[in-house]
């Protein structure tokens, strides 16, 4: 048996009349760039999430270096963010002209640990990122707690957790600003890169649009960057928001099957959700100390995995100037070499899963001791 990471042509199948009606009417249209479909979009969007404001952009990593420099970030601002991310949250910190600030990640959630938030806290520190990681929501009440004693935004990386929900409330709806990407292989997906900014700040919605379209269109205002959704990617995006809903309970179900059949599988952590979050598992996340041996061993036997991510962000060669040592984050540190991410998408069949848990105890059962 052969088994993908993700399929995205599944996905496609299961709605294609639908998709293909929304591309062959910006085709017609010749609304590639703005327009109607992604004013449509934009809208639908900020209503799912319930907020003023969705500013849609390129990709999900503009939309992060967009929000920073609409809050006003300076160089010699520090922004503080996870050490473990895809390196988009910590890169924008940079390119809008700050000093990123890693902090350690809680063990059981991989997000950002609020109890090392305010040693990290100095008198240039303006803002805070978390980043509800691999679709768990970030602790946001002490992390909006911390933010508000010292007088720092908060920007929620929401690229992974789209519905995700805190305490009832949905993230990116807690911090001054969220940002969402919609690359093809997230829980919504685009046929190509995109993303957006949300918020309920009026001034601040204005600024990252005019700043995301040169500036504003004909009277430019300000010097601003290039960064549009295009219409393509719009319609599709519209297409696919009613499905999201479903497509989330069944990535929960896919993780809930997935978590019975492991039971009883000594040597291996699967995903731990803290009370009061749902989880939206864009990725099912395991943890074992043989991890390489068995991600060659689901290779071997046609099962697809992804290391989400193979270091922490802090010992990339790019951060190598700010000398950190493992002891400095001994919690994304020791994880990097211990997870291991697993198939899951909606499409994904029951015997699938089955199929890659069966590898996954194949493998753990070679490693028990034999008894005498």
């Amino acid at each position: 048996m052969r088994v993908p990471f993700v399929d995205l042509h599944s996905q496609y199948l299961s709605i294609k009349s639908a998709i293909d009606e929304a591309i062959a009417g910006v085709i017609a249209e010749s609304a590639f760039v703005r327009g109607r479909h992604v004013d449509a979009f934009e809208e639908a969007w900020a209503n799912t999430l319930g907020v003023k404001h969705c500013v849609s952009c390129a990709n999900g990593t503009d939309a992060l270096y967009i929000a920073m420099r609409g809050l006003g970030v300076k160089p010699g601002d520090e922004v503080i963010t996870t050490a473990h991310s895809w390196i988009s949250t910590s890169e924008t910190i940079t390119q809008a002209g700050a000093r990123v600030v890693f902090c350690d990640t809680d063990n059981k959630t991989f997000t950002l640990d609020p109890g090392s938030i305010e040693s990290k806290i100095t008198h240039r520190t303006v803002g805070i990122i978390p980043v509800h990681l691999y679709g768990q929501p970030a602790d946001m009440d002490p992390i909006m707690s911390i933010a508000k004693k010292h007088n720092l935004w908060v920007i929620e990386d929401c690229a992974q957790a789209h519905l995700a929900r805190y305490g009832g409330k949905l993230v990116g709806t807690f911090g001054n600003a969220a940002t969402f990407s919609f690359y093809p292989g997230k829980n919504l997906g685009a046929f190509g890169d995109a993303g957006c900014i949300i918020t309920n700040d009026d001034s601040l919605a204005d600024w990252t649009t005019t700043y995301a379209r040169h500036g504003g269109k004909g009277e430019h205002v300000i010097e601003g960057i290039n960064s549009r959704l295009d219409g393509l990617q719009a319609a599709i995006l519209k297409v696919k928001l009613p499905h999201l809903p479903a497509w989330t309970e069944a990535r929960r179900r896919v993780a809930s099957q997935y978590d019975k059949l492991f039971s009883g599988i000594e040597g291996l952590l699967t995903p731990e959700v803290a009370p009061g979050r749902d989880h939206v598992y864009h990725l099912y996340v395991i943890r074992t100390d043989e991890r390489d041996a068995l991600k060659k061993h689901l290779t071997d036997a046609g099962i697809s995995t992804v290391l989400s991510y193979p270091k922490a962000l802090p010992f990339y060669p790019a951060y190598a100037y700010l000398a950190h040592e493992p002891e400095d984050f001994p919690v994304a540190y020791a994880n990097q070499s211990r997870i291991l991410s697993l198939p899951i998408y909606p499409e994904i069949g029951d015997e699938m899963v089955a199929y890659v848990v069966d590898k996954i105890a194949e493998f753990h059962s070679r490693l028990a001791p034999v008894s005498a």
